[in-house]
C-alpha cells in the first residue's frame, strides 16, 4: 500500500473512517503474518527493530507480539481463538486467547505511535476488544454493540488510533464480556514515552502481568464460566505457582514492575526484603507528591498498578497476594476444619473398609503436602513447589524476585537458588533456655465465674510418626 487513504480504500473503508471496521478479502492479502507462541516460558525482550527505541518490558510466562511498519504505521495481527495453556507443570487448561496463549500478547508502542491492529476471530462466537485505559476515537473503543459492530466468527476487522499518552494498559473483550474473559481473553498494553518524562524513570529492569482467575474442577480442562466469586485458582498470566517463573535481575538494578487485574476481585500485592514506590496507574504516571514507600499496594478490579524499587537486597524474595487463599490452588469451599479433633478411633474404623485412607487436617493443611496425597489427572497439588529448605507451601499468586549480584545486565536466566552466607539462616537452637521473667503479684478475677465446670476441658494435639494407624 502506498498511503493510508489507499489501504483504506482497499480494506472497503472511507479515508477518514473512525469506527472499528471488516476488512475486505483483497486488503487480507496485505495482513501481517500472524505470529503464534504456545510455549509457556518467559520470553526474551523485544528489542524494537523498527519505529523510535525504548527499553522493552519482560511479560512473566509470556511474551511480545512483533509488529511491521506500513508507512509509519506499526501494524499487529491479534487472533482471538481457542489455546491450551500449560498453568503449571502437568496442568493444562483449555481457554481462550490471543496468538496461541492465554493472556495474549504484550503489545508495547512509543507515545505518538499511530497504531494499526488487525483482529482476526477465530473464535466460536463474535467478539470485540476493548484497549483499557486508552484515549482514542470512540469508534475504536471496542464497546460491541455500542462503539461498533461485534466481529463475527471467521472475520478480520481493523482498529486504528494514536498511542496519545505514555503509561500501562491492557485489552479484553467487550462481548460476551463475561465468557471471553472468564475463558482467559485479556492481553498487556505498554505505551512508552517518546522523550524523557519527569514522572517516568528508567528502570534497568521492567516486567508485567495480568492477575487473572478460574474456576476449574479437579481433573477437568475447561473453566466454568458462570462463577462469580468462588474462583478456585488464583493467578497470575494464566499461570499458578510453582509454574510462575521468577523474576530475576542483578543487584542494584533499578526494577518496575507492571500488574493488572482482570479478575472479580482486588489483590494486596506484596513483595519482602524491599520497600517500592507506586509510580503509575491506568492513568498514567502518578505526581512524585503523592508517592510513599509500602511493601504491600492493593490492585482493585479493572485497574492497573505500576511498581518501582532499587534491588539492593540479594537473596530469594517471596513475592504474592497476601490474600491467603490466592497462594493456593484448587482448594474446596466447603471443608470442615478438623484441627485437634482425634480421628483414631473412626480411623481404624475406615482403614478396615479403605486400606489407604489418610486423616487429613488435624494438625493444618500441610499435611496435604507432607503426604503427597494422590490427586485427580490434570490437576495442581493445592500447596506445592520445592524450595532449597523443602516445600514452600504455596500456590496461585506467588513467584520469587531473586536479587543477585552477579546477573548480567539484561540477563534475564534463572540464576538457581541463594547461597546464603554462613550463619545468616534461621536454625535450630538447641541451648537451655532460660525462664521469662513474670511479674510476682498478678491480679486475679475481678468477676469470677459462680459456678465452675465439673472439668476442664482440654484439647490434645498430636503429632503421628507416621502415616499408618492413625
Amino acid at each position: 500500500m502506498n498511503s493510508r487513504r489507499e489501504f483504506f480504500k482497499f480494506a472497503g473503508i472511507a479515508g477518514g473512517a473512525v469506527a472499528a471496521s471488516a476488512v475486505s478479502r483483497v486488503a487480507m492479502a496485505a495482513l501481517p503474518e500472524p505470529v503464534i507462541q504456545t510455549r509457556p516460558d518467559t520470553m526474551a525482550p523485544l528489542i524494537p527493530n523498527s519505529g523510535r527505541p525504548y527499553n522493552p518490558v519482560v511479560t512473566l510466562n509470556g511474551w511480545t507480539l512483533p509488529w511491521r511498519m506500513n508507512n509509519g504505521v506499526k501494524e499487529f495481527h491479534l487472533v482471538a481463538e481457542p489455546v491450551v495453556r500449560e498453568m503449571a507443570p502437568g496442568f493444562k487448561a483449555h481457554l481462550w486467547g490471543y496468538n496461541g496463549q492465554s493472556p495474549g500478547p504484550t503489545i508495547e508502542v512509543v507515545e505518538g505511535d499511530r497504531v494499526r491492529i488487525f483482529v482476526t476471530n477465530k473464535l466460536p462466537e463474535h467478539t470485540s476488544v476493548h484497549w483499557h485505559g486508552q484515549r482514542l476515537p470512540n469508534g475504536m473503543d471496542g464497546v460491541a454493540g455500542l462503539n461498533q459492530p461485534a466481529i463475527p466468527a471467521g472475520k478480520t476487522f481493523v482498529y486504528e488510533f494514536v498511542a496519545r499518552r505514555p503509561g500501562t494498559f491492557m485489552y479484553h473483550p467487550h462481548a460476551d464480556e463475561m465468557t471471553q474473559m472468564a475463558m482467559g481473553m485479556m492481553g498487556f498494553w505498554v505505551t512508552h514515552p517518546k522523550d524523557r518524562n519527569p514522572l517516568i524513570d528508567e528502570v534497568q529492569r521492567d516486567f508485567c502481568f495480568l492477575l487473572n482467575a478460574y474456576d476449574i474442577d479437579p481433573g477437568s480442562y475447561t473453566p466454568k464460566i458462570m462463577t462469580m466469586l468462588d474462583f478456585n485458582l488464583w493467578s497470575w498470566n494464566s499461570r499458578i505457582f510453582p509454574g510462575i517463573d521468577s523474576l530475576n535481575v542483578r543487584l542494584n538494578d533499578k526494577v518496575r514492575i507492571r500488574i493488572g487485574n482482570l479478575t472479580m476481585t482486588n489483590h494486596p500485592i506484596h513483595l519482602h526484603g524491599h520497600e517500592f514506590l507506586v509510580t503509575g496507574t491506568d492513568g498514567g504516571p502518578t505526581p512524585k507528591s503523592t508517592r510513599w514507600y509500602e511493601v504491600t499496594t492493593d490492585v482493585a478490579v479493572g485497574q492497573m498498578r505500576q511498581i518501582e524499587f532499587l534491588a539492593d537486597e540479594e537473596g530469594d524474595w517471596a513475592f504474592h497476594c497476601h490474600k491467603s487463599h490466592h497462594t493456593m490452588n484448587a482448594m474446596g469451599h466447603d471443608v470442615p476444619t478438623l484441627i485437634g479433633v482425634d480421628h483414631r478411633d473412626i480411623a481404624k474404623k475406615i482403614n478396615s473398609l479403605i486400606p489407604d485412607y489418610m486423616v487429613m487436617g488435624e494438625r493444618g493443611m500441610a499435611d496435604m503436602t507432607e503426604m503427597e496425597m494422590p490427586i485427580p489427572d490434570n490437576t495442581a497439588p493445592m500447596m506445592t513447589g520445592q524450595g532449597p529448605f523443602g516445600s514452600v507451601e504455596m500456590g496461585g499468586m506467588f513467584s520469587v524476585v531473586k536479587v543477585r549480584k552477579d546477573q548480567k545486565p539484561g540477563d534475564y536466566k534463572d540464576p538457581g537458588w541463594f547461597k546464603h552466607p554462613e550463619g545468616t539462616v534461621a536454625h535450630e537452637y538447641t541451648a537451655p533456655l532460660a525462664e521469662p521473667a513474670r511479674f510476682k503479684s498478678e491480679g486475679g478475677q475481678s468477676m469470677p465465674r459462680v459456678q465452675q465446670p465439673a472439668k476442664a476441658t482440654e484439647v490434645k494435639v498430636r503429632k503421628p510418626s507416621s502415616h499408618t494407624g492413625h
